[in-house]
């Protein structure tokens, strides 16, 4: 059986190559069937005890951040931006 750490790293790959083929764009059908891949096995280790709902939402939105970028920017950053803009 595998550990943990190992399961909850091929969900980091399989999450990191929906991501980039989503920015590649691939055509829907291949990237709905890679969704489909990815939700399964987050269900199957939420059914099985094996990971809480929490750690999944903290590796799903450490890779997407990986991949996109931080969801949000402090407004410091949006205030310099609009600036340099002005200037």
């Amino acid at each position: 059986m595998k550990s943990k750490i190992e399961v909850l790293a091929e969900l980091r790959t399989m999450l990191a190559d929906v991501f980039a083929a989503k920015a590649s764009g691939e055509a829907y059908g291949r990237l709905a069937r890679a969704h489909g891949y990815v939700d399964g096995y987050m269900r199957a280790l939420l059914e099985l005890g094996f990971v809480t709902k929490a750690e999944l939402l903290d590796v799903v939105n450490a890779e997407r951040e990986r991949s996109s970028g931080p969801a949000m920017r402090p407004m410091a950053d949006l205030a310099q931006d609009a600036s340099a803009a002005a200037a």
